[in-house]
C-alpha cells in the first residue's frame, strides 16, 4: 500500500551584482540571459501545472538587476554592451573592443545543447575557430553581417523554450538562419525587453494565487556564518587553513543589514514579508539562526551534510538517512522558533547533474519512484517531508529543450499522484502547527547543536581555506577596516555613506569566493576575479581613500574543467 509523502521543491534564483556602479554598465550579461531563458521557463511550467506547489527563492540583488533592465528598456538607455550591440543599426564599424566582446561572449554557451544543434550557429562557431589562431589579423576578415548573425543566434538560443513556443518571431528568425537585418535584431531586442518586464509580475501572481511561496536571501548573498565568525569554518573542518584576518569587523551588523534590506525588498516587490530565508549557499550556524529568529523568520534550510555533521556530533553515529533526513528540526535556545529543513543531496543532484542525459519521461518516472521508495522506508506512522533544493537557472542549458519535456512530464505526474503532495515550507508548517501529532506528517525533532556548514559537502571549503580564497578574504577584511574608520569620521556626507555601504555589500557576496580556485575554468575565474577587485577598488574610491596597489594583481588563475562549467556543484 502506498504511503503519503510531502515534497518541497526550492528553486533558488540568484546572480551576483554585475554592474559597474561608477558607469552604470553591466559587465556580464547573465542576469538578462537567464531571465529570457530560465526565469521565464520556470514560471511557465508552474502556470501550466497549477496543482503543483513549490518554493521559489529570489535573492534581492537579482531582483535589483532585473528592475534595472526593465528601466533600461523603458527609457531606451541601454547599459548592457551586448544588448546595445544587438540593437545597433550598423555593425560594420565595430571597434576592436566591441568585436572582441562579441567574439568572447557569444560562444559561451553549452556547445552540445545550445550551439551544435543549429547548423547556422555552428557554422559561425567553426569559422571563428578556423580564424582564431591567426589572431586579430585574420579575425579582421569577419564582416558586420557575421557579427549581426552571431549576436542574433546567441540571443535566439538563450530564449527559453516557452518563449519560442509562444512567440512565432523566434521560430521565424531561427528558420531564416542567416543574413539577419537590423529590423530582425530590433524585433528580437524588443521581445527580450517584453519578457524581462514580465518576470517579477508573473511570480508575484503565482504567489498571490497560493501556488508558490516566495522566500528571500540576505540582500547581496553574503556567506553570513563567516561574516559572523570566520572560525566557524572549523566546526565542520577542524584542520582548514584560515585567512590571516582573525575576524570580519562588525560582521553581525553587516548580516543584520543584509537581512533587513532583503525583507524590505521583498515587501516592496511582492507585498508581503517573507516567512522563510534560504541563506546564501545554504550556509548556516547557530549565530546566524539567532539573527534570523530576531527578525521572526519562520523557516530556513540547508544541506544534508550539515544535518549529518550535527547529528554525528550529538550521537557519534548516524542511522539510515530515511530515519533522520525527512523531517523538520529546531534548535534549543534563542533560535528555537526557526524551523530547519535539510536538502536531499541525492535527489537534488539527480536533477542538477544526471537527468539532463536521460529521456525526459524516463527521468520524471525515475524521480517519482525514488520518492515512493522514501515513503515506504519512513518510520511507521510518519509521512516524510522531502526537500529538493537547487539552482533554478543553471542546470537547464544541459537539458534538451531547456528541460521542457522533463518538467512537463515531472509536474504532470506530480499533480495527479495519489500520495505525493507538493507543498511549500510555510504550507507544510501551517499543517504541522494546526495538527500536532498528526500521523500524516513527519515528526519534528530538536537538534542539540548545529554544526556550521553549507549545502556543498556540509562545510565552507568552497569559499575559504585555499591560498587564493583566503587572500580574497584578507583583502575584504582590510577594506572593511578602512570602511569602519571612514564611517567613524565626518569625511562623507549622508548620500556618500549610502553609496559606500551599497558598494561594501556587493563586495561581501559569496560569489567572488566561489569562483577562486584552479578547479574552475580560467575565463570564468578571470571575469569574477577582475570584477571582485574592481568592486574593492571602487569601494576605496567611494571612501575617498587611495586604492591599494595589491588590487591590481589577480587573485586566482583557474584552469579546470568542472561539471556544468563551475556554475553548480554537487552537494556531496
Amino acid at each position: 500500500m502506498s504511503r503519503p509523502l510531502d515534497l518541497v521543491f526550492l528553486w533558488h534564483m540568484h546572480q551576483p551584482d554585475y554592474r559597474d556602479h561608477a558607469s552604470g554598465d553591466f559587465l556580464l550579461p547573465w542576469v538578462y540571459l537567464h531571465a529570457i531563458k530560465d526565469y521565464t521557463d520556470m514560471a511557465f511550467h508552474l502556470e501550466q501545472h497549477p496543482q503543483v506547489k513549490v518554493t521559489v527563492n529570489f535573492v534581492p540583488v537579482l531582483l535589483d538587476q532585473l528592475e534595472d533592465y526593465e528601466q533600461q528598456f523603458t527609457t531606451g538607455q541601454i547599459r548592457d554592451p551586448l544588448l546595445r550591440l544587438l540593437a545597433r543599426e550598423n555593425l560594420n564599424d565595430l571597434n576592436v573592443e566591441e568585436r572582441d566582446l562579441v567574439l568572447t561572449s557569444c560562444f559561451r554557451s553549452n556547445h552540445h545543447s545550445m550551439v551544435a544543434p543549429y547548423q547556422a550557429y555552428k557554422r559561425l562557431s567553426d569559422l571563428y575557430k578556423m580564424l582564431e589562431p591567426g589572431g586579430s589579423t585574420e579575425l579582421a576578415y569577419l564582416s558586420g553581417q557575421y557579427f549581426a548573425d552571431l549576436l542574433t543566434w546567441y540571443h535566439l538560443v538563450w530564449c527559453g523554450e516557452s518563449v519560442r513556443r509562444e512567440h512565432n518571431l523566434v521560430i521565424g528568425l531561427m528558420s531564416k538562419n542567416e543574413g539577419f537585418s537590423h529590423a530582425d535584431r530590433k524585433w528580437l531586442f524588443d521581445l527580450i525587453g517584453q519578457v524581462i518586464c514580465g518576470i517579477i509580475p508573473r511570480y508575484r501572481k503565482l504567489a498571490e494565487s497560493g501556488q508558490i511561496e516566495l522566500s528571500t536571501t540576505p540582500h547581496y548573498h553574503p556567506l553570513a556564518p563567516l561574516l559572523l565568525d570566520i572560525n566557524s569554518a572549523r566546526e565542520s573542518k577542524p584542520d582548514i587553513s584560515l585567512p590571516q584576518s582573525k575576524c570580519y569587523p562588525g560582521g553581525k551588523s553587516r548580516v543584520q543589514a543584509h537581512l533587513l534590506s532583503a525583507q524590505k525588498s521583498h515587501q516592496t516587490r511582492f507585498g508581503v514579508t517573507p516567512h522563510g530565508i534560504w541563506p546564501a549557499e545554504g550556509a548556516v550556524s547557530t549565530a546566524l539562526l539567532e539573527v534570523f529568529a530576531v527578525q521572526e523568520c519562520r523557516w530556513t534550510a540547508s544541506g544534508e551534510g550539515v544535518l549529518a555533521n550535527s547529528l554525528r556530533t550529538a550521537e557519534h553515529y548516524l542511522p539510515e538517512r530515511a530515519q533522520y533526513l525527512y523531517r523538520p528540526y529546531h534548535l534549543q535556545g534563542a533560535a528555537s522558533g526557526v524551523r530547519c529543513f535539510f536538502r536531499d543531496d541525492r535527489l537534488s543532484d539527480l536533477i542538477g547533474f544526471e537527468y539532463s542525459r536521460w529521456n525526459g519521461k524516463d527521468a520524471a518516472l525515475h524521480f517519482i519512484s525514488q520518492l515512493e521508495a522514501i515513503a515506504q522506508q519512513a518510520p511507521e506512522g510518519e509521512a516524510p517531508v522531502v526537500s529538493v533544493i537547487l539552482d533554478g537557472e543553471n542546470a537547464w542549458e544541459y537539458y534538451p529543450y531547456n528541460g521542457y519535456h522533463f518538467f512537463t512530464d515531472l509536474y504532470s505526474a506530480l499533480q495527479t499522484h495519489s500520495t505525493i503532495r507538493t507543498t511549500t515550507y510555510s504550507g507544510y508548517l501551517d499543517r504541522l502547527d494546526e495538527a500536532e501529532g498528526n500521523k500524516q506528517l513527519a515528526k519534528e525533532e530538536e537538534l542539540p547543536r548545529l554544526v556550521a556548514g553549507s549545502w556543498v559537502y556540509g562545510d565552507f571549503s568552497t569559499w575559504i581555506g585555499s591560498p587564493d580564497k583566503n587572500r580574497a578574504w584578507d583583502l575584504l577584511c582590510i577594506a572593511k577596516q578602512n570602511y569602519d574608520l571612514v564611517m567613524a569620521s565626518d569625511r562623507l556626507n549622508e548620500a556618500e555613506r549610502l553609496i559606500a555601504e551599497k558598494q561594501l555589500a556587493s563586495c561581501e557576496s559569496s560569489d567572488w569566493f566561489w569562483w577562486f580556485g584552479d578547479y574552475n575554468p580560467a575565463h570564468a575565474v578571470e571575469s569574477f576575479d577582475r570584477l571582485y577587485r574592481s568592486n574593492l577598488m571602487q569601494l576605496y574610491r567611494y571612501l575617498k581613500l587611495p586604492v591599494p596597489a595589491i588590487l591590481n594583481s589577480p587573485i586566482s588563475q583557474g584552469g579546470g574543467l568542472p561539471e556544468s562549467g563551475g556554475t553548480m556543484r554537487r552537494g556531496s
